[in-house]
């Protein structure tokens, strides 16, 4: 029997089709059509860079940022040449073609598609994500340099230095991280002059129950505290020592019950208030920097929680997986030294394309950390054993291969017997069927063989188990 060729339904093109094979799988294209018709972005007619392939070319931006805009689109479209054969011509866009489509585009459909599929990913059997049954999250902030234009000095404004201003322009952001997987996810974006309090108060909305999320002592305050507990969570977050905690009741465990008020001068006042957990603690050889390295000068760490039983987690655990709070920066390392690279600015010129790099750039590191994740539980290993930087480099290198194609319904195509195009559409019926897998990275390859410094434990904490704090 003939072999049959697939093409595609007429008046099709095939950018129609398009997505990115590697990160298909984490913003899969029925959700990328779906949130660009609910927020009126869907593109009306034909065009070279329909809308959801400038949303894949916006993630695509953060995976080649060092390459053009030309070059990364070009990569985008690679696998093209698998269906018109390895001689075709791929007609790529120009970069004012480009910068005209990312405009129609804006940026409020790439924060949507964030806020709706950038989410914590771990499983029961995610190695390193959990405290007994709590998923541990961390929330903090960080900035981030963007063109030297003067749109974007308006928008966003630049920091004060010693003398003068910053040579550019930033933009300050807040972000949640699931410890074990460092997803960053819920993040907010403002002009670098907002707090990182005020823009975290859009962020909370990402907090849910069985979360215990950390902190550290710049985001105490009394409302904000409320806030986060109103969401379901329960809390852990370090305080400074100007904050009243009246010792009310000891506890078995060494911790003591306390309430915080709005203010401090109703700390002596009677009434209302949130009863809340205090746990106190010092570190062997750390030293105060205000204070000479002798015994006794080690500094005094206070911590707070919601958690109000000893026995669902006592004192000296919570002191153990406090450092995990430092799992964001991190990830925050990942995001702009080794996914965006050293010193690179962002490379949009206006306000609105700098929200939707952003989080295109946010997008990308979720799809390396999903895929990471997915090696990790093959592996069986805890997703900190595996190599960031790797993984990109394996995702840069295979994606210019792994466009894929949307499966498209046998009744939409027309099969002709014999046609001189057969090999076309022999490859365009393998793409469906193939390219759709999802792609996995080699763990075994992944593996980080050096000791890693969350291994040491907690110095200071007679009788703390080496290691992440035990797990139920």
């Amino acid at each position: 029997m003939a072999r049959t060729a697939a093409t595609l339904e007429g008046g099709s093109r095939v950018s129609d089709f398009i997505t990115l094979g590697v990160v298909a799988r984490m913003f899969p294209a029925d959700r990328v059509e779906a949130i660009l018709q609910a927020t009126g972005k869907a593109s009306q007619r034909q065009r070279e860079l329909p809308a959801h392939v400038v949303v894949y070319y916006v993630i695509a931006l953060a995976l080649f940022s060092q390459a053009s805009c030309s070059e990364v689109l070009r990569c985008l479209l690679e696998g093209i040449r698998w269906l018109r054969g390895a001689k075709s011509e791929i007609k790529v866009t120009g970069k004012s073609g480009i910068s005209q489509a990312r405009s129609r585009l804006g940026w409020e459909p790439i924060r949507a598609l964030h806020d709706e599929l950038v989410r914590p990913i771990a499983v029961k059997g995610t190695k390193g994500a959990w405290y007994r049954d709590w998923r541990v999250v961390s929330i903090d902030g960080s900035t981030l340099d963007i063109p030297d234009d003067p749109s974007n000095d308006a928008e966003f404004g630049r920091p004060s230095v010693a003398r003068g201003e910053s040579a550019f322009p930033q933009i300050r952001f807040v972000s949640l991280v699931e410890s074990g997987t460092h997803v960053l996810f819920g993040t907010r974006l403002g002009p670098i002059k907002t707090s990182e309090r005020a823009l975290a108060e859009g962020v909370l909305g990402s907090l849910g129950k069985g979360m215990l999320c950390l902190a550290d002592r710049g985001f105490y305050g009394f409302d904000f505290w409320g806030k986060a507990h109103a969401t379901g969570a329960d809390l852990a977050w370090r305080v400074v020592a100007k904050v009243g905690l009246p010792r009310e009741q000891e506890l078995e465990d060494g911790s003591f019950l306390s309430t915080i008020r709005e203010s401090k001068h109703r700390q002596r006042a009677k009434g209302a208030g949130v009863p809340v957990r205090v746990v106190e603690y010092t570190l062997d050889g750390v030293r105060d920097f205000r204070l000479p390295m002798t015994p006794g000068n080690e500094p005094c760490y206070r911590i707070i929680t919601t958690i109000l039983d000893p026995k669902a987690a006592p004192a000296k655990e919570l002191a153990a997986l406090y450092p995990e709070r430092w799992e964001i920066e991190s990830a925050f390392d990942e995001l702009k030294t080794h996914l965006r690279g050293r010193q690179m600015l962002l490379r949009s010129k206006t306000p609105d394309l700098i929200r939707q790099e952003f989080y295109g750039l946010m997008m990308a590191h979720f799809a390396v950390r999903g895929l990471m994740h997915e090696a990790a539980l093959e592996a069986d290993v805890d997703p900190d054993r595996l190599s960031f930087i790797h993984a990109v480099r394996v995702i840069r290198r295979t994606l210019p291969h792994m466009a894929a194609l949307r499966v498209v319904r046998q009744t939409s195509m027309r099969f002709h017997s014999g046609s001189k195009s057969s090999a076309e559409g022999f490859f365009l019926g393998w793409a469906m069927s193939v390219l759709q897998r999802p792609m996995s990275l080699p763990a075994r390859s992944l593996l980080v063989h050096a000791p890693l410094p969350k291994g040491h434990g907690v110095p200071g904490l007679a009788g703390l188990p080496p290691g992440r704090a035990p797990v139920a």
